[in-house]
């Protein structure tokens, strides 16, 4: 007898390892292109600060009795939105920390190399 499940569980099991790898080689090749680009310091001002909070659920082992069952992670990506004279705006991300210290409106020196944010100066 014919067993879907025989074909279907190895093909998500090699979908899943393609996707996982395919996300491996593309942060590889960012990390590459950000060595290899020039550090860039210019006049920027800062235009927009956003958050995104991901959050996952999670069932506590053995316990499945209600809200006492669950517990929540939380995961907070922070980014700033610099434009510098020209007009021309970049996004970075930026550590917890770094994104505290910093204003929309505040003006000052960027440091940068390729899509990695370095500092911000005053």
């Amino acid at each position: 007898m014919f067993d879907y499940f025989d074909i279907l569980f190895p093909v998500l099991i090699t979908l899943a390892f393609g996707v996982f790898g395919l996300a491996v080689a593309r942060g590889i090749v960012t990390w590459n292109k950000n060595n290899h680009c020039s550090r860039i310091t210019a006049p920027a001002v800062i235009v927009a600060e956003r958050t995104n909070v991901i959050r996952h659920n999670h069932v506590n082992a053995g316990d499945t009795t209600g809200a006492h069952g669950f517990h929540t992670d939380t995961h907070t990506t922070y980014y700033v939105t610099f434009q510098f004279e020209s007009g021309d705006r970049m996004e970075f991300q930026v550590y917890g920390s770094e994104y505290g210290m910093l204003a929309e409106g505040d003006e000052g020196k960027l440091t940068f190399r390729g899509t990695r944010y370095l500092s911000f100066e005053r």
